[in-house]
């Protein structure tokens, strides 16, 4: 009577077979005589004469809710998740601060409950990424990006640590070679550890054009002579291969995405304010998934109590510095 029948599947307290269950619905006896008869409580032959089917119901509540987050908390995150459309952890980063006791667990099944724990496929197939190789911090990508405000035109110099995603920004009025190395001699003013290499491109403001290297027309660049001077390598990019330098290629868009795509400035100074704003908080509060959640700043300090010879100053001292 209670063995299991080839292929169902019953709840691990279930007294009942599916074919008992069906034998109660089709009964005309009593239901005394009927628990008489099967050996079982009068309440469960009661309660399967008035199903309709033969299969247990889910247990657990009817509306699924959460141990963990209040009903407000719990808006707040679904909130979030579907203004920024940031990734899980990116989302529990950020969220931590004002809900101490999310974790990474009851975040996912917060996502779940709401329908919102898959992201849309916003590139179609994405090409698997390849991992860059380690290197101990002070490998910085440089490059150069344009943005507008309602004055006219920017240039922006950017420059990110390859290992502590650490980032530098600048504009300018003008992209060339002066701003150039000017901007280098500012980052290296500003980063508390040694740079060992920096990445670029072969645009003009950053080596010689490759037609006159090696040849009479060939001369000294105040870019290389600042490195030769500070035991820095110079690496270029390879021509037409831009993913080379992809980190700071994505840190640019990550600014654009966060200023002048977002927000319409009157003037240069508001641009200038919001992106030394925006670069502090990225630098010093954004924690980084690459990163193990720690952000750009935290990981620095982390190094320094492991590697200190590769610094210049205490970065426990440092306070924000260039970005304007």
């Amino acid at each position: 009577m209670e063995g299991s029948i080839m292929g169902q599947v019953r709840h691990g307290c279930a007294t009942t077979t599916h074919a008992i269950r069906a034998k109660i619905q089709r009964s005309q006896a009593t239901t005394a005589a009927l628990s008489r008869e099967l050996g079982i409580n009068v309440k469960t032959v009661a309660k399967w004469r008035k199903r309709e089917t033969l299969e247990d119901r889910k247990t657990g509540p009817t509306e699924p809710s959460s141990t963990v987050l209040t009903t407000s908390e719990e808006a707040m995150v679904v909130a979030f998740r579907r203004y920024t459309l940031l990734p899980l952890d990116d989302c529990l980063y950020a969220l931590q601060p004002s809900i101490p006791h999310l974790t990474r667990s009851s975040l996912h099944r917060c996502l779940q409950r709401n329908g919102i724990s898959r992201l849309p496929d916003m590139e179609g197939n994405k090409p698997k990424r390849q991992k860059f190789k380690r290197y101990p911090i002070g490998y910085f990508h440089i490059d150069i990006a344009e943005l507008r405000t309602n004055e006219g035109k920017l240039y922006l110099f950017v420059a990110i640590d390859r290992t502590s995603k650490y980032a530098v920004a600048q504009l300018v009025d003008k992209a060339n070679r002066k701003t150039a190395w000017e901007f280098l001699e500012a980052v290296l003013e500003v980063v508390p550890y040694k740079i060992h290499t920096i990445l670029t491109d072969n645009g003009i403001q950053f080596c010689e054009q490759p037609r006159n290297r090696n040849t009479a027309y060939s001369r000294s660049m105040r870019f290389d002579m600042i490195c030769e001077a500070n035991g820095i390598e110079h690496r270029l990019t390879k021509p037409n291969h831009p993913w080379t330098n992809g980190q700071v290629e994505r840190m640019n868009r990550t600014i654009k995405e966060a200023t002048v795509k977002r927000y319409h400035y009157d003037s240069h100074e508001q641009l200038r304010t919001h992106l030394s704003d925006f670069l502090d908080a990225y630098d010093y509060a954004r924690r980084l998934k690459t990163l193990s959640g720690l952000t750009p700043y935290e990981f620095i300090c982390k190094i320094w109590t492991s590697e200190p010879n590769r610094f210049i100053l205490n970065p426990i001292h440092q306070m924000p510095g260039l970005n304007t």
